[in-house]
């Protein structure tokens, strides 16, 4: 892993994912890795002990984690959201308006280039998890 990326003010969370077979059949776990087929749903019921949820993104064009993490963020989940995989500077403004703050890219990141990403659209044209008004509801109220 090149480096990490990380949008939130709280420490960073240290305890290992584990994987969701292995968290559905604990109690005590606060860390989870969601694989690119596996259902975010099942998480849902013990949501509220959780302070990070890992998603893998094994590939750039698997979008299923980018669904995942609008399941979690739309039913309540306020922990740490990290994508972790094939992630592109790209994808890292959508990632972010889906609920994803941390990120684990397999390639560094140029600083600079994320910068301008993250900063070149103003407006939004659909509602996201994010909570940003699109476009059109500005326009018509």
């Amino acid at each position: 892993m090149a480096e990490f990326l990380r949008f939130r003010d709280d420490e960073p969370h240290d305890e290992p994912a584990v994987t969701l077979d292995a968290f559905l059949g604990q109690t005590n776990a606060t860390a989870v890795r969601l694989e690119s087929d596996e259902d975010a749903r099942k998480l849902l019921p013990q949501i509220g002990q959780l302070a990070l949820i890992e998603i893998a993104f094994p590939k750039f064009r698997d979008g299923r984690g980018y669904s995942a993490a609008r399941i979690l963020r739309e039913a309540g989940y306020t922990g740490e959201l990290r994508a972790q995989g094939d992630v592109l500077v790209d994808q890292i403004p959508l990632m972010r308006r889906c609920g994803f703050d941390s990120f684990a890219p397999e390639a560094s990141i140029d600083a600079p280039t994320l910068d301008v990403a993250l900063g070149r659209y103003d407006a939004v044209y659909q509602k996201a998890a994010d909570g940003r008004s699109p476009v059109w509801a500005l326009r018509h109220g």
